[in-house]
């Protein structure tokens, strides 16, 4: 495990590493890799987080709980090199110290949390990518790091809502030592990427060695008028649940829609898991999910509604925890949730933070899919609808990571902006 102290002497490096230029007196867009005029390198950094409590009614055994965290503390930077046509992203994550025990998300699963959100790892991506414009309507572009393989939508901590869909581990593919090339022609864009097929299984844990890209996945992205993006991907997924090896494979696809515009958002996606041991089918789990936002002066109404299948699996004494690794490629049985969450928020600055209180309510139903299934939630959550309130605020400054998971020629505008801030001299 990584230790405080080094986690911390990691944090200062890392900001020291992107200070020293002073940004230009102008609010602009960027892309990753996308170059400016001149050869001059620049460096951004910027910071964010939520800090919120939540109450969720019932949990287990009809319990009631009431939560506060400190949520997705992430700090980000950025240098461009125009000269060699590359570009260094960095992301880190703090959430390994601030959820230990996971953050309350009713119907979630993954890396052996259940009806709890995992934390995220310290070294959420930190990937290098060189991008070349081969015509005026074509680029080239690679990209190596850990980070997001070419797979489904973005990550949902640049999405509107707080709480995460329940698809996280059916819609994208994250934290994985990955390369990846892609090439945008016009309106269209295709990427390919091999990565290490195994999940992390702390916030300290690094892709296994032995491992490397013995997975991949592929996405083909349609765009018009820089507003509007559909997509369609498919990954190959070798032992995901079980780092060493010899787990269940996964074969997924994803198709989504995105729009977005200055103030109005939407997304429509569905995804499809199928699982596989030694080429028979195993299981399969579908999701569906349909979120947007409309903001008006700095106010901004948000909504969601999903539709996904999980796994239920053996618990440990810690009721929202899985034994890891699994003791067996069973499973207990399927449920499928529905989950409608709303969130209002209001946006102001102080200074150059961004802060932006909210409220968000969210209302989950499950029921079973397998008609002898072990696992009845009716019993084990003594009802099959759950309510959530969560309120509190976002907060940040610097850098807004407004995309994450594409990289390079992958990429329409828009993904990163760097706000007016002196960065040090």
């Amino acid at each position: 495990m990584l230790r405080r102290s080094g986690l911390a002497s990691v944090a200062c490096a890392t900001m020291l590493l992107f200070q020293g230029s002073v940004v230009r007196s102008q609010d602009m867009l960027m892309d990753h890799g996308d170059m400016q005029p001149d050869s001059t390198p620049e460096f951004h950094w910027g910071a964010s987080g939520i800090l919120f409590g939540t109450r969720q009614s019932p949990t287990i055994d009809n319990r009631p709980l009431k939560e506060g965290y400190l949520s997705q503390p992430m700090l980000m930077g950025s240098a461009q090199f125009p000269r060699y046509d590359l570009s260094l992203t960095a992301t880190l994550n703090f959430e390994g110290l601030t959820l230990t025990r996971g953050e309350l998300n009713p119907g979630i699963s993954g890396e052996g949390y259940v009806d709890r959100r995992h934390p995220h790892t310290y070294m959420h991506e930190v990937v290098a990518i060189w991008q070349h414009s081969l015509a005026e309507r074509a680029r080239l572009s690679f990209t190596a790091g850990k980070g997001f393989a070419s797979f489904g939508t973005d990550d949902p901590m640049v999405r509107p809502l707080v709480r995460y869909p329940l698809n996280h581990h059916l819609a994208q593919i994250l934290e994985r030592a990955v390369v990846a090339g892609a090439v945008n022609f016009g309106p269209v864009a295709v990427e390919l990427s091999r990565f290490n097929g195994d999940e992390p299984e702390s916030p300290s844990d690094f892709p296994n060695s032995d491992r490397l890209f013995d997975s991949w996945a592929g996405r083909a992205t349609a765009y018009y008028r820089d507003v509007l993006e559909v997509q369609g991907s498919f990954a190959s997924v070798v032992s995901p649940e079980v780092a060493a090896g010899g787990g269940l494979d996964q074969k997924k696809w994803s198709a989504s829609a995105r729009y977005a515009s200055g103030s109005a958002y939407g997304l429509a996606e569905v995804a499809h898991t199928q699982e596989t041991e030694s080429g028979r089918d195993a299981f399969e789990f579908l999701t569906m999910l349909a979120e947007g936002s409309v903001t008006r002066a700095r106010a901004t109404l948000s909504a969601r509604v999903e539709q996904t299948d999980r796994p239920e699996e053996e618990r440990s004494a810690d009721p929202f925890r899985t034994p890891r690794p699994e003791s067996d490629l069973s499973i207990l049985g399927r449920t499928r949730w529905i989950v409608m969450t709303v969130n209002a928020s209001r946006e102001f600055t102080v200074s150059k933070a961004r802060l932006s209180p909210f409220v968000e309510v969210g209302r989950a139903n499950v029921k079973s899919l397998d008609r002898f299934s072990v696992f009845d939630p009716a019993t084990f959550y003594a009802s099959n609808t759950m309510w959530s309130l969560s309120a509190g605020i976002r907060f940040g400054f610097g850098m807004i990571h407004n995309r994450m998971g594409r990289y390079g020629a992958a990429l329409q505008k828009g993904a990163m902006k760097m706000d007016d801030m002196d960065m040090g001299q």
